[in-house]
């Protein structure tokens, strides 16, 4: 029997389901076709080097490890560990001690890929 109960939970149900989505697909829907980042840092970096052909740059970020990586003008998520060391989206298992040197075994795991939407840093980590 359809109730109006029923029918505000589905529709309920479907809101949030549609809203997790867009919000879940945000950066890859925003994302220039370049591959570069829809918004970059602002402010001077704090390391930017070209390693084996990569481009990688780091900057004071809004980010929950106040850090922001960039590999060729995509976000690289990184998060900082309880003992102080590093790790990233392209290698949670390898603790590096800085940014920087997170970033090069990032570049380091995922050769001449690019980074997809899911290196990109979760809100919430």
């Amino acid at each position: 029997m359809v109730t109006r109960r029923r029918v505000l939970g589905t529709g309920l149900t479907t809101v949030v389901a549609v809203a997790g989505t867009g919000a879940a697909l945000w950066p890859a829907l925003t994302a220039s076709a370049g591959g570069s980042a829809a918004a970059g840092p602002q402010g001077d970096p704090l390391f930017d080097e070209v390693y084996r052909g990569r481009r990688i740059q780091g900057f004071r970020g809004a980010e929950a490890a106040g850090v922001s990586v960039l590999v060729d003008g995509r976000p690289l998520g990184l998060m900082r560990r309880v003992d102080g060391t590093w790790i990233s989206m392209a290698n949670h298992y390898q603790p590096y001690p800085t940014p920087l040197a997170t970033a090069r075994g990032a570049v380091d795991i995922i050769g001449r890929a690019g980074l997809g939407a899911a290196a990109a840093p979760h809100e919430g980590h």
